[in-house]
């Protein structure tokens, strides 16, 4: 498969470049760590990132009332703990950094180790996991996958609007832990991703069929099925929702429709309103809805559903608050 690309050792570098120079106005770039950030001078400082792939995560959020800085890997591979701890030192002003990190063992590994070194030159430090991905792993068990995907931006909106507002760093684990707990995920592919590298598709999929479960690094997901519709999809993963939420009428939620990559706009619509017709008849109200390309697989072509159930009334109002995080 055809890819836009020089050298693709140079891939992530370009790409962090050019972003760089588009909003050079009000970010600062460290090319040689790979970290996008903004200097704050009164709050904790968020932070996040995680292997490249997966654009406009986790860069396109750094901005005031959202994270302080990004730290990009290569493709799909998570950044070596000493650019995390150089993003930490960028951004620390005193008041501590938290670190966002997506449930993937060596995106915990890395930024973990980041933290202990961190800390033993002076900076507080906590981090916190995000696992929203509810696929299931084991028809036996029902062990759930929780992977970190695209409920980690709505968990960072929330963060960024709090930590703007004056939130100390041990209410913000507490509230990223709360996030945590009432955010789900569910994604479905209808064709696989071609990543730089790599000839062959993360896997294979024939010309009628769908895959629900799978990963935003290409993981196996739980069922193939043939398709039939975008309502089809809808039901599919509204149903398993509804089975892990155990909602009620005039329940809440805020609800992201994420385009995986190379789905068109109208489709990603097109599932949104099928997915508004079913909480209608479910009579759950969507006061924070977001439909679009936040975290992305490459070029695979698919959606993810995200909910999150809003036990706090502040988090539609911490959702829809100002930030200039360049593709919220």
């Amino acid at each position: 498969m055809k890819h836009i690309q020089n050298n693709p050792k140079k891939n992530v570098r370009a790409m962090l470049s050019a972003f760089h120079a588009e909003h050079s106005d009000r970010i600062q770039l460290d090319l040689t760590h790979k970290i996008i950030f903004q200097k704050v001078t009164n709050q904790v400082a968020l932070i996040s990132g995680g292997g490249s792939g997966h654009e406009p995560a986790d860069f396109g959020y750094v901005g005031a009332g959202m994270l302080t800085a990004s730290v990009s890997g290569d493709l799909f591979t998570p950044p070596y703990p000493e650019a995390i701890v150089e993003a930490i030192k960028q951004t620390d002003c005193g008041a501590g950094a938290l670190l966002i990190v997506k449930n993937f063992a060596s995106d915990v590994e890395m930024f973990t180790k980041a933290k202990e070194l961190a800390e033993a030159i002076g900076h507080n430090v906590e981090l916190v996991t995000i696992s929203d991905d509810h696929s299931i792993e084991d028809k036996l068990t029902y062990k759930k996958r929780k992977r970190g995907v695209a409920g980690t931006v709505l968990a960072q909106k929330i963060l960024g609007a709090a930590a703007k507002n004056g939130a100390s760093l041990a209410e913000l684990v507490l509230l990223a832990e709360t996030i945590n707990n009432n955010l789900y995920t569910l994604g479905v592919a209808l064709e696989s991703a071609y990543v730089p590298g790599s000839d062959e598709p993360s896997f294979t999929l024939t010309e009628s069929e769908v895959y629900f479960g799978v990963g935003i690094h290409g993981e196996k997901g739980y069922r193939k099925e043939a398709f039939k519709s975008s309502e089809q999809l809808a039901i599919e993963l509204v149903n398993k929702l509804k089975r892990m939420n155990h909602w009620q009428p005039n329940n809440s939620y805020a609800v992201l429709v994420n385009g995986l990559g190379s789905t068109p706009l109208m489709e990603q619509y097109i599932f949104t309103n099928d997915v508004r017709r079913l909480f209608q008849l479910e009579q759950l109200t969507i006061p924070f809805l977001k439909v679009g390309n936040h975290l992305t697989s490459y070029n695979m072509h698919g959606v993810s559903l995200t909910l999150l159930k809003l036990v706090d009334s502040n988090w539609a109002n911490a959702l829809k608050s100002t930030t200039d995080a360049s593709h919220w």
